[in-house]
């Protein structure tokens, strides 16, 4: 997510250019690295676009988009209403940071571009509450920019951190290892590392 400007069509779908650019690599991934069927939750879906574009490759597994913003759960409506897939479910609200999650267990649990435009809390939250959720075996997969050892990986990631910090103090790049830490303490092992187009990451953990 790089704060690029979105377009709003006449029936309330939001289109994000940076959703559309890596729906399709994110997706060729997530085909390789999921469970051949279960429940997927996706965390943060945003505008819809990608959960969409998920359950339209991906027919075996059943998706369950949530998100925190009125505006977004509108819009991911909007485009759910626009492919009336049967494999996905209406969107619900869900706060990671919340006490209990009104999900039942899961196969996997996809969170994309979440963690850098967050208090560290929610990285926290979020690794707390995919642990809880999944079954044992489960995937945790997350998308977007990390440090690596403490250092940025591109000059463009540097020039993002910087912007998101003068927003808001408490978001920021995340370091890889910091984030593996966390997890590892959730009994969530860090299996895979890929990169990604525009200097990002996808990273893929396992509960133990």
């Amino acid at each position: 997510m790089r704060f690029e400007p979105a377009d709003i069509l006449p029936d309330g779908r939001v289109v994000s250019p940076s959703a559309e650019r890596n729906k399709g690599p994110i997706a060729e991934l997530l085909m390789r690295v999921l469970p051949e069927q279960g429940d997927v939750l996706e965390i943060s879906s945003g505008t819809g676009q990608h959960v969409l574009h998920f359950a339209q490759a991906m027919a075996h597994l059943r998706f369950q988009p949530t998100e925190p913003d009125a505006d977004n759960l509108k819009s991911i409506t909007a485009w759910l209403a626009s492919a009336s897939l049967p494999n996905v479910n209406a969107p619900i609200h869900l706060d990671v940071r919340d006490e209990i999650w009104p999900v039942g267990k899961v196969a996997a649990v996809i969170c994309l571009n979440m963690i850098h435009i967050a208090p560290q809390s929610a990285t926290e939250a979020l690794l707390r509450g995919a642990a809880r959720v999944m079954d044992s075996g489960g995937i945790l997969f997350l998308y977007g920019p990390y440090r690596r050892q403490g250092r940025h990986i591109s000059a463009s990631n540097e020039a993002f951190d910087a912007l998101l910090r003068a927003r808001n103090p408490e978001w920021g790049v995340r370091n890889l290892e910091d984030v593996a830490l966390l997890a590892a303490s959730e009994g969530l092992k860090l299996q895979e590392i890929h990169d990604m187009p525009a200097n990002n990451l996808a990273i893929i953990f396992r509960k133990q």
